[in-house]
Parts: structure tokens; C-alpha cells; sequence
């Protein structure tokens, strides 16, 4: 079998195919060829199979209705990685892409991971163009370029890939099955550190029939790409594919399914105005405020446990003046955590209320919005198996939110008009049953398992939002791990 595949989706192009192919075959014939065709009325299916006779290296695979021209794409590059092709080289059947260029594309693949074959790279690139179609190109590339700051021909369809070099779980993160695909699959390349290059072309126009894409698809174009811009602030995390550095259990118990399904950043189930706000203020409220008491509880370089630490958006301060371990229950918040600080840090599968780790490993601990998860028995595991893995002198400090909080408030009535209200059984984030009552309170939990209060915040450095509570360790008792 050869080691490349050329990719055509077609749909209606009876009259290009067999031009195509021999025009192809002229060209380079050490490539499969795969069509993709939607089913097309004119017959076009019928005539590839009448090529394929004469080259078994041709195939076909025919869909049952026309799916978008995204969703082909995406098609055809599962089949080349499940039949172990190595490139895979994508074009129209049209005849604007001219099958003389593909070995232009081919002579540059040792360069990159992505060959982009662009019109832009030279000034009569889209000259045979007519006007619409010209405005639809140049204002594409214009949007893309400024939107999602790529400055590649993001919306042509003539490429090659390197699959050796690329994960096939990548392609998985593409939502878009129109001809939003092209832009959206080369960003989200981008984004994964993948290497881009660019080879010059020429387009022509059309040798028969008339262009697929029409005014309804290019305005969908356009606000997938507002969309797209938008959310892959929010939602960065989903945008990326993170290496399996520590593996799920077989059997997973349901507190780890349930933060497992958490982390998992699913885009088609997003509460954007809400994660918007709660970015924004991560980075700009939370992250300045962990730091704080950071540095005013432990000195530089201590040993910490961030002891359920998420994806660790937060951390990327702490991390440069600490030995961090960060801590999770969830095998998808650790990936994220290890892929963001790679040998920065440690990462640490496991449960808060029993942590792998010694007793007197670390000089501190610290967590946010993990406490108030927590029921009264599963509080007072957790701060016995915090006393057990300080060391002697050790200090924690938990931000844990209270009942009189501004946020709390806020989502309290959100909730109610979501859910009491407008009856939209929504939930903006996990249930939390152990909200602060008071300084007493907490100073009683404390002393239960055997810590000091020595600090009792709440201000408004983070808007009201956390208590902030720094115990010490009392070093009158002692855990020993069984």
C-alpha cells in the first residue's frame, strides 16, 4: 500500500472526476486517491467506480446525504489514519486545485507538520477569480488573520498533513462540519504546537459546474469564526489535546467520574456568560490573591500540596517560587495540570481524604473552592489528612467560600431564576454543601483535627468572594498512616 493518500470530496462533479484523476495520475502515482462522495444525484459515484476498475488504488466511499464539506474532510483524514497512511493530501475536484501542485506540496513536508498550499503567498493567486468569490476569499482571510491571529491561508482546502507527526485525537476536537472546518482545524492545530508552512499557488476557476458555496454558507463561516475566537479564551482548555500523563482507573469511583466529567471542557455544553465571568475572574481577582497569602504564609521554595488543584489555571505564579505538588482526584484536571507546567510541578492522582503521600512530606497546603464540596464527616477526614502529611510547624490555607459571599449571593439567584423561575434545571457549577458560617465555626473544625487558627480573611481583595482560613499544625498529636 502506498504511504499517501489524496483526499476529494465531491458532490455533483460528474464532469471533473475522470479529468481529475488522469490529470492526477499524471502527476504522481505513488498516492491512493479517496473520494468522498454525498450521495450525488448526477452520478457522479457511478463514474468513479468506473475508474476504480481500471485502479484498484482508487476508492470510493459514498454517504447517504450531502453532511458538509467539513464533515468529509474529517471522514477521510479517520480513514487514512485507521488504514496507517502516513500523508494525507486534501483538494477539491473541481479543477481549482491544480494536481500540478501537489508535488509542491509533497517536496515541502519534511518542513512541517501542515503544508498549506496559499494564494496569498503570490499576487495573482486569485486572479482567474470572479468578483464574488474574490471578496469571499480575501475577507475570509482577512477576518482569520485578524480574529484568530493565523497568518496562513486558513480556508483553503489544498493541503497535505503529516499524520506520523500528528495525533488523531487532535482532529477529534474539530467541531465544525461546513467550511468552517478549514479555518477551525488550522487554529486548533495551531493552538496544539503543531508546525505550519506555506506553499505559493495559483487557483483557477471552475472547470465545469457552478461554486458550492453560497451566500448562507459563508455568513455561518463568519460567526463560527467570531465564535470561535471568543470562546477559545474561555475555553482554551477544550481547544487543546493533553497527553495521557496519568491514566484513569479501570473502575472509577463516582466522586471521580463526576470531577472527570467536570474537566472534561465540553464546548457544546457551555455556559459562556458565566465561565466568561469566572475567567476573568481567576485571572485577574483570584490569581493576585492566592499569591498574596502565598507569599505571607510560606517561605520561598517550601514544599506545598495543592491539594485539589484542578486544571491550575491559577497556579502559574506560585509554581515559579514553590515546590508545588498538585493534587486531584480527577485524571482530566491532572493531564491539564501537568500539560500547563510540564516539569515545573508534581502531579498527584488521588483522594484529599486519603493522600498518597508520607506523613510530614510537606511544609504547607493550600486549596480554593474545594472545602465547601465537602460534607462535615468528609471535612474532618480531609483536615486529619492534612495534619498527617505536614510536616511539624506546617500551615494550610483554604479559600473556602461563606454564606454572606457577594458570589454566593449572585448564584444563589441566579439558580433560583434558572431553576425555580424558568424551570431550566440548570446547575452553573458543582453542589456545595459546607459553605462558612463564621470565624467560630471554622475555628472549631480546626481544633477538631488538631490545628491552630492563625488567620481569618474576608475582603475586599477578592471581592467579598472567599473566607480565607491559614491554620498552623499542632504538633501535640500525632497521625501515623496505617
Amino acid at each position: 500500500m502506498n504511504k499517501t493518500l489524496l483526499l476529494i470530496p465531491t458532490f455533483n462533479e460528474v464532469e471533473n472526476v475522470y479529468p481529475l484523476y488522469l490529470e492526477i495520475r499524471k502527476h504522481t502515482n505513488r498516492a491512493d486517491l479517496l473520494f468522498i462522495d454525498d450521495n450525488s444525484p448526477d452520478g457522479t459515484a457511478e463514474k468513479i467506480r468506473e475508474i476504480i476498475k481500471a485502479d484498484p488504488n482508487v476508492k470510493l466511499l459514498v454517504r447517504e446525504e450531502k453532511l458538509g464539506i467539513g464533515s468529509a474532510h474529517l471522514r477521510g483524514i479517520s480513514y487514512a489514519y485507521n488504514k496507517k497512511y502516513e500523508t494525507l493530501i486534501t483538494m477539491d475536484a473541481d479543477f481549482t486545485h491544480n494536481p500540478k501542485s501537489i508535488q509542491k506540496l509533497i517536496n515541502k513536508k519534511q518542513d512541517a507538520d501542515v503544508i498549506v498550499a496559499s494564494r496569498y503567498l503570490s499576487r495573482n493567486g486569485i486572479s482567474d477569480w470572479n468578483l464574488f468569490r474574490k471578496i469571499l476569499a480575501i475577507s475570509g482571510h482577512y477576518l482569520t488573520k485578524k480574529l484568530l491571529n493565523m497568518k496562513y491561508d486558513s480556508t483553503g482546502a489544498f493541503r497535505l498533513y503529516n499524520l506520523k507527526n500528528i495525533k488523531k485525537e487532535v482532529f477529534g476536537l474539530i467541531e465544525s462540519d461546513s467550511y468552517s472546518f478549514f479555518f477551525e482545524s488550522l487554529f486548533i492545530l495551531s493552538l496544539n504546537n503543531y508546525k505550519i508552512a506555506e506553499v505559493p499557488i495559483k487557483l483557477s476557476s471552475r472547470t465545469y459546474g457552478s461554486s458550492k458555496m453560497k451566500i448562507g454558507d459563508a455568513w455561518h463561516s463568519i460567526k463560527f469564526l467570531i465564535q470561535t475566537a471568543y470562546l477559545s479564551k474561555v475555553y482554551r482548555d477544550s481547544y487543546i489535546w493533553y497527553p495521557t500523563y496519568i491514566k484513569a482507573k479501570k473502575s472509577k469511583s463516582a466522586a471521580e467520574a463526576e470531577w472527570d466529567r467536570y474537566w472534561k471542557m465540553n464546548r457544546k455544553k457551555r455556559k459562556v456568560l458565566y465561565d466568561t465571568l469566572a475567567v476573568f475572574y481567576r485571572v485577574f481577582i483570584i490569581r493576585p490573591y492566592l499569591n498574596y497569602f502565598i507569599r505571607q504564609t510560606f517561605k520561598k521554595n517550601s514544599k506545598i500540596l495543592h491539594a485539589g488543584c484542578g486544571g491550575g489555571q491559577v497556579d502559574s505564579d506560585v509554581i515559579k517560587t514553590m515546590d508545588i505538588t498538585a493534587l486531584d482526584i480527577s485524571t482530566e484536571a491532572l493531564n491539564r495540570y501537568k500539560y500547563l507546567y510540564k516539569n515545573k510541578c508534581r502531579v498527584l492522582h488521588g483522594d484529599i481524604m486519603d493522600i498518597p503521600s508520607k506523613s510530614n512530606t510537606y511544609d504547607g497546603i493550600y486549596n480554593l473552592g474545594v472545602m465547601e464540596h465537602l460534607n462535615k464527616k468528609e471535612i474532618k477526614k480531609t483536615l486529619g489528612e492534612f495534619h498527617r502529611v505536614l510536616k511539624p510547624g506546617g500551615k494550610i490555607v483554604l479559600f473556602w467560600p461563606p454564606f454572606f459571599g457577594i458570589s454566593v449571593i449572585f448564584l444563589n439567584s441566579v439558580h433560583f431564576l434558572l431553576n425555580t423561575i424558568l424551570r431550566r434545571n440548570i446547575r452553573l457549577h458543582p453542589h456545595e454543601v459546607s459553605k462558612v458560617k463564621s470565624k467560630k465555626q471554622i475555628q472549631y473544625l480546626l481544633q477538631k483535627s488538631n490545628f491552630r487558627l492563625t488567620g481569618y480573611h474576608f475582603g475586599v481583595r477578592d471581592l467579598f468572594t472567599y473566607v480565607v482560613v491559614v491554620g498552623e499544625k499542632n504538633q501535640l498529636v500525632s497521625h501515623n498512616r496505617k
